[in-house]
């Protein structure tokens, strides 16, 4: 598949809300909720959620087939075929017995990488300005963990970074595996950003960034860059894969433009519709499936 030069892009809208329903409208609308009623809502769906993994969260020791199968590996009766085919090892020791409990300071591997008894948790996060991507900071700035306290009760990890000044699209997880699997360079993930720049983008600076820009660690490839139909000629929708820190600010900042404002909208297939700014929600499975199947 070709790159796009210049072609617009429809419309920001179209990356953060997703595609339009069609069909018959219904005849009422919907009740208006008042705006504290709503957050009593969905704090009390918050609660629910994170009560829900709370009940499935490790005990002092538990049985080995059950935390293979927390793990997100396989089920507890494929787990059982694990264990007695001696695949799964406990402080490294291959373990066979039926029933084998482990306790929670055990190590224990599969396939050759550590497993956690943890359900794995997806969040997505539309992250404002002024948080970091990191889950400490020796200054005490504000994390996106903070933004995700009552998203579960085990310890989430962001997939990749976010600069503090660059807000949008960006996951949260536990599973070591997929956070693995989604920054590793081999995989190129798909990313959308809306750029703000300081003054309209002129059309041969445009065509230069499609043909790659000379950077540090070398010629910055895009796979699509334009205008965004019905914005300024300031306001550009980019499209990469490459994972580059602060990349597409650097991109610019080497023509002589600045980046005001910066939003990726798009990561992995993973949009920000219907998520408002500083809020999250759970991926559904089909969007987990999907991830696992990159």
């Amino acid at each position: 598949m070709g790159k796009r030069i210049g072609k617009s892009f429809d419309n920001s809208s179209k990356f953060e809300k997703g595609p339009s329903k069609s069909g018959v409208k219904k005849p009422y609308k919907k009740p208006f909720v008042p705006v504290d009623e709503a957050e009593k809502t969905r704090s009390f769906v918050q609660k629910r959620r994170f009560d829900k993994l709370a009940k499935e969260t490790p005990k002092d020791s538990i049985r080995l087939n059950k935390y293979i199968a927390n793990s997100g590996i396989c089920s507890r009766r494929e787990a059982d075929d694990l264990i007695t085919q001696g695949l799964v090892e406990v402080n490294g020791k291959p373990v066979t017995e039926m029933g084998y409990q482990v306790q929670k300071t055990d190590r224990v591997v599969f396939d050759g990488q550590g497993i956690t008894p943890e359900k794995p948790v997806y969040v997505l996060l539309n992250k404002p300005k002024g948080y970091i991507s990191t889950t400490k900071d020796d200054k005490a700035r504000k994390t996106v963990l903070d933004l995700v306290a009552n998203a579960s009760p085990y310890r989430l990890f962001p997939v990749g970074r976010l600069d503090r000044s660059t807000t949008g699209v960006i996951l949260l997880t536990n599973d070591g595996h997929m956070t693995k699997k989604l920054t590793h360079p081999s995989f190129s993930m798909k990313k959308i950003y809306h750029v703000t720049l300081d003054r309209k983008l002129d059309r041969a600076d445009l065509n230069m960034i499609q043909e790659g820009i000379r950077l540090e660690e070398g010629i910055a490839e895009v796979d699509s860059i334009s205008y965004i139909e019905g914005k300024p000629k300031n306001e550009i929708g980019i499209e990469l894969s490459i994972g580059w820190n602060r990349v597409v600010r650097r991109i610019f900042t080497k023509l002589g433009y600045e980046v005001e404002l910066l939003d990726r909208v798009l990561f992995a297939g993973l949009t920000k519709k219907n998520i408002k700014r500083g809020h999250w929600r759970i991926l559904t499975d089909l969007e987990v499936n999907t991830l696992k199947m990159i």
